[in-house]
C-alpha cells in the first residue's frame, strides 16, 4: 500500500505544478491591474510606471510566475492590489469558514447517499425505492442558488412565526459573540444548518442514485452469487463482498464532485452572507484583484487534486487488485 501511495503522489505533485502555471497564465491574461490608473487622464506616466514596477509587471511572465510560485510554496501569495493587505491570512481565514461548511456537508451527504442507495438497491421496486427515486429526481433538478434562497426564506418565515431565532439566515456566526468554547461552536453550528442542508440535499440525490446502480450491478455479479451459495450470512455478503466493490464508482464521483461542491459553496455562501471563499472570490473579481484570484484558484485546484489522490488511495483499500495494477 505504501508503494501505491508513493506512485500516486508522484503523479499528483507535478499535476499541482502544472495547475499552478495554468492558473497564473489565465489570471494574468484576464485583466490589466493598471486599467484604472491608465483610464484616468490625470495620472502621470511616472506613477503608472512606478506601480507597474512595484507589481513586477515589467518582468517576463516566467520570471513573475517563478516569484509567485516560490512565495506560494511558503504560504505567501503577495499583497492585494486594491487594499495592500497580505493575501495569505485573508485566504486562510476564508478557507477555514468554507471548510467548516464543506466538511460537514460532504460527510453527511456521503453517509446518507450511500445508505439510501444501498437500501434502495436491496429493496428494488419497493415503496422505499420509489420514494428515494422521487426524492433524487426532485432535488437533483434544483439549482443550488434556488434551493438555498428557498431555505433562507423558509427559515425567516419560521423565525417570524415563532417570534425568536430558531434558524440563522445571515452570516457564519453571531458578531461579537461572548462566551466559552461550547457557546461559540453551538452558535456556529446553528448558522451552519441551512447552508449545509442546501448542499447536502442535492448531493444525496446524486450520490444515492449512483450507489443504487452500482449496488445492483455488484449484487448480480458471479462472486456475490458464489458467496451466497457458500451459505454466508446476508450481512456478510453485503458488507464484505458487495458493498466494498460497489463503493468504488461512488468514491470516484465524490472526488470529481468536490469541485462542483466548492462552486456550490460559493453560491451558498453568497446567499447566506458567509465570509468564506465564496465572498472572497466574488469581491476579488469585482475589484480585479489578481493576486487574490490567483491564490483562490490555486487553492481550489489543489483541493480537487488532493481529493482525487484520496480517492485513488481509497481505491487501493477497497480493491487490492488496484494496488498491484
Amino acid at each position: 500500500m505504501g508503494g501505491f501511495i508513493l506512485r500516486r503522489l508522484a503523479i499528483s505533485i507535478p499535476l499541482i505544478l502544472v495547475s499552478s502555471f495554468v492558473v497564473f497564465l489565465l489570471v494574468a491574461a484576464a485583466g490589466d491591474p493598471l486599467a484604472e490608473l491608465r483610464g484616468n487622464p490625470n495620472t502621470p506616466k511616472s506613477t503608472i510606471e512606478a506601480r507597474r514596477h512595484q507589481l513586477h509587471l515589467d518582468k517576463p511572465v516566467l520570471v513573475r510566475y517563478g516569484m509567485w510560485a516560490k512565495g506560494a510554496v511558503h504560504g505567501d501569495f503577495g499583497r492585494s492590489f486594491v487594499t495592500g493587505e497580505e493575501v495569505g491570512p485573508k485566504l486562510w481565514r476564508s478557507i477555514g469558514v468554507t471548510m467548516r461548511l464543506l466538511a460537514g456537508s460532504v460527510l453527511l451527504a456521503v453517509l446518507f447517499g450511500v445508505l439510501i442507495g444501498v437500501v434502495a438497491a436491496l429493496r428494488q421496486y419497493s415503496k422505499f425505492d420509489y420514494l428515494a427515486t422521487l426524492f433524487a429526481f426532485i432535488f437533483f433538478s434544483m439549482p443550488v442558488f434556488w434551493l438555498a434562497a428557498v431555505l433562507k426564506d423558509v427559515g425567516i418565515r419560521i423565525n417570524e412565526a415563532l417570534g425568536h431565532h430558531l434558524f440563522f439566515t445571515v452570516g457564519e456566526q453571531t458578531p461579537d459573540l461572548s462566551g466559552g468554547f461550547f457557546s461559540i461552536w453551538s452558535d456556529r453550528l446553528g448558522h451552519l444548518v441551512l447552508p449545509a442542508v442546501s448542499l447536502i440535499l442535492i448531493q444525496i440525490a446524486s450520490w444515492s442514485r449512483y450507489q443504487r446502480a452500482s449496488m445492483l450491478e455488484v449484487m448480480n455479479a458471479d462472486y456475490v452469487r458464489t458467496a451466497k451459495a457458500k451459505g454466508l450470512a446476508p450481512r456478510q455478503v453485503i458488507v464484505r463482498h458487495a458493498l466494498r466493490n460497489a463503493l468504488i464508482p461512488v468514491v470516484t464521483l465524490v472526488a470529481i464532485d468536490f469541485g462542483l461542491l466548492l462552486s456550490g459553496a460559493v453560491i451558498t455562501e453568497t446567499v447566506f452572507a458567509w465570509s468564506g471563499m465564496g465572498r472572497l472570490l466574488i469581491t476579488a473579481l469585482q475589484r480585479q484583484d489578481i493576486n487574490v484570484v490567483q491564490a483562490w484558484l490555486l487553492v481550489s485546484a489543489t483541493m480537487v487534486i488532493v481529493f482525487n489522490l484520496l480517492a485513488d488511495i481509497l481505491y487501493g483499500y477497497l480493491d487490492p487488485r488496484i494496488r498491484r495494477a
